[in-house]
């Protein structure tokens, strides 16, 4: 099969095109002819070696296609072995395409449990855009900051895949979302998507103006760049602040008394369990929900050119590769 592999780590200029042996189904194990294959972020880290993937390597954690054994449209769930508890995830729980071949290719095995019918309304793209942002965004949101009709959600990042998720699921329940971005062109987009305005963060100023687009301040702040103490200030008392990323920064410094005082939630989150995975599913049957914004299309063997381009920050949504 065609794939794309890395013999290294590094720059964008390591993924590069190859044949490869195709994968063989196995009896709790199906392989996935990929119809399409999405970016995450978290490839981006995959590529520069920070979760010590094997080499030679196929990374990709998204992807949608059909199952070769039943035919079915499904859907790859890129949350493997999460374990019994739901509130956080087991010893063996990994990430598809950290230490086994991911989703940049034309077949992909995966445990059967993660493989899912694929939402009828859905695009190929669309449909590989969803699992980790989706299943990440409605953790985050659901499960573990409670969100519920009528809250208000401060989402950071107007363009990248979390944030347009974020912002679909938010406004879907019925909540007022603000997001936060560097350009009026994003805000716009992300207005069209359900956001009720945004504020440029590279004004220093940024976390009052945001906070006085509502009443009191915000009851949920989701927190994808590492920008703790910005968020903290634009949440009411009592606020949640939910952490699911450090774009911008990997560390933090929190003046504790005001933390306290302010009665403030800290609530960290990563990709979510099956059972969130299919309270994702059916959120998705019960509201009306924006499909999964897809920014461009690359082929697959272009996936360099793909990864530089989601680093440029140019993009608004998801980046797909086609095989």
């Amino acid at each position: 099969m065609r794939a794309v592999v890395q013999t290294r780590f590094g720059g964008p200029e390591v993924l590069q095109p190859a044949e490869v042996p195709d994968p063989v189904p196995e009896r709790t194990w199906a392989v996935v002819r990929l119809k399409a294959s999405a970016l995450n972020w978290h490839d981006v880290l995959v590529r520069q070696g920070r979760y010590n993937s094997p080499l030679p390597h196929i990374p990709g954690a998204d992807g949608a296609g059909v199952d070769i054994e039943t035919g079915e449209d499904v859907l790859v769930l890129p949350s493997l072995w999460w374990g019994d508890d739901e509130s956080a995830p087991g010893p063996r729980w990994e990430i598809l395409g950290d230490h086994r071949p991911g989703t940049y290719a034309e077949f992909v095995k995966v445990p059967r449990e993660c493989v899912v019918p694929k939402p009828s309304g859905l695009s190929w793209p669309e449909a590989a855009a969803l699992p980790l942002v989706g299943l990440t965004t409605y953790r985050a949101l659901f499960s573990r900051a409670r969100l519920k009709a009528g809250e208000s959600v401060l989402v950071s990042g107007a363009g990248g895949g979390v944030a347009t998720m974020a912002v679909s699921l938010a406004a879907a329940a019925g909540c007022q979302v603000i997001v936060t971005s560097s350009s009026e062109e994003k805000i716009a987009r992300a207005r069209e998507l359900g956001a009720a305005a945004g504020v440029l963060y590279a004004d220093p100023g940024w976390p009052e103006a945001a906070k006085e687009l509502t009443p009191h301040g915000f009851d949920v702040v989701l927190d994808s760049v590492g920008s703790w103490g910005d968020s903290l200030s634009a949440l009411r008392p009592g606020g949640r602040l939910v952490v699911l990323g450090a774009s911008r920064a990997d560390r933090a410094v929190l003046d504790v008394r005001p933390f306290y005082f302010g009665q403030f939630e800290l609530i960290g989150t990563t990709m979510g369990s099956p059972r969130d995975f299919a309270g994702l599913l059916r959120f998705l049957e019960e509201y009306d929900v924006s499909p999964p914004v897809v920014d461009r299309v690359f082929p697959l063997d272009e996936a360099s050119a793909a990864h530089g381009y989601l680093e440029s920050g140019q993009g608004f949504g998801k980046v797909v590769l086609s095989p």
